[in-house]
């Protein structure tokens, strides 16, 4: 969903790279003694990646694990663009600093780390209009020879042609179909939209999708109100764990289909509206001829 990851990270990465605090400033970091906590597992970035518990104040001055949540889940599209085999991990030393009993101080990445991320990432960040961050200015960390959190050994930095694809999110499939397997396939959903895209957050793992009120064209609902529309964001679920391809443009328009589930507008397809495309030409006529 390499069309979603655009979007979202055109949507958040100012909000990420403005959020970070100065991690360096003598005193900040000790102001009040840092504690071990559990990693959550609503902090997608880092939870079950390598450690169970993490020092809290972190590298980046968050003292409350909610700003962590908050500030956390704006970077995981940058993880999911693989830019880097050690994103997360740069990231996770960050947000989520290892936390060892025994120390009194918590462990800060290597700047080797750093600078092997930078290469791979700045340029994706940079093709969204956004420089790497000052806080993350890899001079700030120490060098190699001090106690620190190292780059992958060479076996680790496997070529993409190696790496295992991610998963594709299922309402992001593509799906070759017929006019009457269209007209099925819209009549089994609760509705049916064209809309741009406005804002997306993340809500315990899903991708929270919120329209633009002025752009949305209604095809068809059923069970769900306009007032529902109003109120209520369109859900991607897990989409923290899955990538959509068909979500690259945050300028485009996009057909949207979904279920009412639990109260929640669940996504079950999703296709970027194409003007003049063939499949967009059958839909159209499909939708004319809607009868269910």
């Amino acid at each position: 969903m390499r069309a979603l990851l655009a979007v979202t990270l055109l949507l958040l990465l100012h909000a990420a790279v403005h959020g970070l605090h100065v991690f360096d400033q003598p005193g900040l970091l000790f102001s009040q003694r840092s504690q071990c906590k559990p990693i959550p597992s609503a902090l997608h970035l880092c939870y079950e990646f390598e450690y169970a518990d993490m020092r809290l104040p972190n590298l980046l001055g968050h003292e409350a694990m909610s700003e962590v949540l908050q500030q956390a889940a704006s970077w995981v599209p940058l993880v999911q663009k693989r830019c880097h085999p050690d994103t997360r991990k740069f990231l996770c030393s960050l947000f989520a600093p290892v936390c060892l009993q025994d120390m009194d101080e918590p462990i800060r990445p290597c700047r080797s780390l750093c600078e092997d991320v930078r290469r791979g990432c700045a340029p994706v960040m940079a093709a969204f209009g956004f420089p790497w961050p000052e806080m993350l200015r890899c001079a700030r960390f120490p060098l190699d020879d001090d106690l620190c959190i190292p780059a992958g050994e060479s076996g680790e930095h496997v070529t993409n042609a190696t790496v295992t694809a991610p998963k594709v999110c299922e309402a992001c499939r593509e799906k070759t179909e017929d006019d009457n397997e269209i007209v099925d396939s819209l009549c089994k959903n609760d509705f049916a939209l064209k809309i741009k895209v406005k804002e997306i957050t993340y809500l315990n793992g899903d991708t929270k999708i919120i329209p633009e009120t002025k752009s949305k064209t209604i095809y068809k609902l059923s069970g769900v109100t306009e007032r529902d529309l109003r109120k209520t964001a369109l859900l991607l679920k897990d989409g923290m764990q899955c990538v959509c391809d068909e979500m690259n443009d945050i300028n485009a328009a996009y057909l949207v289909m979904g279920q009412k589930q639990d109260g929640n507008l669940v996504i079950t397809s999703l296709k970027r509206w194409q003007k003049g495309q063939r499949e967009f030409k059958r839909i159209s006529r499909s939708i004319r001829k809607l009868q269910c």
